[in-house]
């Protein structure tokens, strides 16, 4: 009997076996693919999400308490290390770093013991040492005073000294206490729920609903402040932006949360941070901020920024330190390739190590650039010609390499003013503390509360760039803002008060 085989013609044989060797080879390269996706997740992980301990069945007694004979040999070796630990010699060292004048003395002299009668004074030996006193709670009481004409049928009433604007009218939270629950949240990390625990150590009863209401109504008063810096930034001529994802619950009564995005702009050449909150990641989020902007954008490889950097007015810059990424994580799979990527990438960085080290002007970067760094570009691009041919684009090496083909104008186009960044860094820099806030908050009550957490953070990041205290800053704007008029409101901006500080 004829098998299906043997009704077939030869071509249709070389055909059935093309087909074959075709499909084992796209498995083979899926399987490579898959396999240097599992490297990279490996190396992302850091430890093990939970350790676990199944012990016996067999539970045994324990003891709770030492025998006596062996508390007393506990008690002379504790007494022994203690002498040891006096009469060990102090190890030689270049000097310790002199305390900050600027902190307050608290002075205790020592005598001798005995009696000194009929000694005198030769001299003395002063020791420091930085100490701390826990942050206190105090009540500040305004006392006004009163008065009143003595002559009764006089027609001047009765004169009482103003109260001092407050930031919450009628509520007890001072500028202060504020800035404090402010800061505490959103530079340090503590959420609302931590810092009532420290109310009630010091025995003052605070119901959450309360401090809550203190938080919002305090970031409430910074909204002019971010208005003018929101309008300041729009018209920045080089923007970096990068966004990031917060978690917001729109629903308290809805067990999942919605995962909104803040978008955030850095300005490399004013040193200023703005984010700015968008329930969405979709291309129109970016329209409250970039529907207008003229210049230089950088981004990473993210679509949505196609179009406005496609725009005639916009010059789009991309980030070497992703284009850098990707072969880095490409490495398990073509290590070669990939050691010859990082090298070319790697003599751009030293250019930039070498003109920051020399603290040269942008005229004397660029031309450091056109001579040292276009080269290199220049012959990576061959390069990378030549590797696509050889490289299936499957592969997560090929991969890589189109990701810099694909943007290889963006990824030059720092070269054309040196006043421009090789990468976005410095815009991820400013992302890092919300990605620790929302590990300890989780999310946002709502997508109000998000947005005034986008106000703080774009100060908060402002104040870290120029080195000013963030809670000095804080205080004092909340204490100045609403006697401020708008021709001098800017005068707020964290990178203004230095001089206060």
């Amino acid at each position: 009997m004829e098998t299906s085989l043997e009704r077939l013609s030869k071509e249709q044989l070389i055909t059935l076996l093309g087909d074959r060797e075709r499909i084992i080879r796209e498995k083979e390269e899926e399987a490579t693919y898959l396999k240097s996706l599992v490297e990279k997740f490996r190396r992302l992980a850091f430890g093990q999400k939970r350790e676990r301990f199944e012990g016996s069945s067999d539970q045994m007694s324990l003891p709770f308490e030492a025998p006596a004979e062996k508390q007393q040999e506990q008690a002379a070796e504790f007494e022994k290390k203690k002498e040891r630990l006096r009469s060990t010699k102090k190890t030689s060292h270049r000097g310790r770093r002199p305390l900050p004048e600027h902190l307050p003395v608290e002075e205790v002299e020592l005598y001798p013991d005995g009696d000194l009668s009929e000694m005198v004074c030769i001299g003395k030996e002063v020791t420091e040492e930085l100490d701390f006193v826990p942050a206190k709670f105090f009540i500040k009481r305004f006392i006004r005073y009163k008065y009143a004409p003595k002559d009764k049928f006089s027609e001047n009433g009765v004169k009482i000294a103003l109260l001092p604007t407050r930031v919450i009218d009628k509520g007890i939270p001072s500028a202060g206490l504020l800035a404090h629950i402010l800061v505490g949240k959103y530079m340090d990390h503590l959420p609302l729920y931590r810092q009532i625990q420290q109310f009630k150590r010091e025995k003052i009863p605070i119901a959450p609903s309360t401090i809550e209401g203190w938080a919002r109504q305090g970031l409430e008063r910074l909204e002019p402040l971010y208005d003018c810096l929101l309008e300041d930034t729009k018209s920045m001529g080089y923007l970096q932006a990068d966004e990031t994802t917060i978690k917001v619950l729109e629903n308290p009564g809805k067990k999942s949360c919605h995962l909104g995005y803040y978008w955030v702009y850095h300005s490399p050449l004013n040193d200023t941070v703005l984010f700015d909150y968008r329930p969405t990641r979709a291309a129109k989020s970016m329209e409250n901020m970039l529907s207008g902007f003229k210049g230089y954008l950088q981004t990473d490889g993210y679509p949505g920024y196609k179009k406005t950097g496609a725009r005639k007015d916009v010059i789009h810059l991309a980030c070497w330190a992703h284009a850098r990424r990707e072969f880095f994580e490409a490495m398990s799979n073509n290590e070669k390739t990939a050691q010859q990527a990082l090298t070319y990438i790697g003599q751009l960085y030293q250019v930039e190590r070498e003109a920051k080290e020399k603290s040269l002007d942008p005229v004397a970067r660029k031309a450091l650039r056109l001579e040292r760094s276009l080269p290199v570009i220049n012959e990576m691009a061959a390069w990378i010609k030549e590797q696509l041919v050889i490289i299936k684009p499957r592969e997560a090496m090929g991969k890589a390499l189109l990701y810099s083909a694909n943007r290889w104008a963006e990824l030059s186009n720092y070269l054309h003013d040196g006043r421009l960044e090789i990468d976005n860094n410095l815009v991820e820099n400013a992302i890092r503390p919300v990605a620790l806030g929302r590990k300890n908050y989780l999310f946002a009550g709502s997508h109000a509360s998000a947005q005034r957490a986008a106000m703080i953070y774009s100060f908060f990041s402002i104040c870290k760039k120029y080195d000013v205290n963030p809670f000095k800053w804080l205080k004092y704007t909340l204490e100045n803002i609403m006697q401020t008029n708008h021709k001098n409101v800017r005068n707020l901006y964290p990178q203004n008060f230095k001089n206060k500080a």
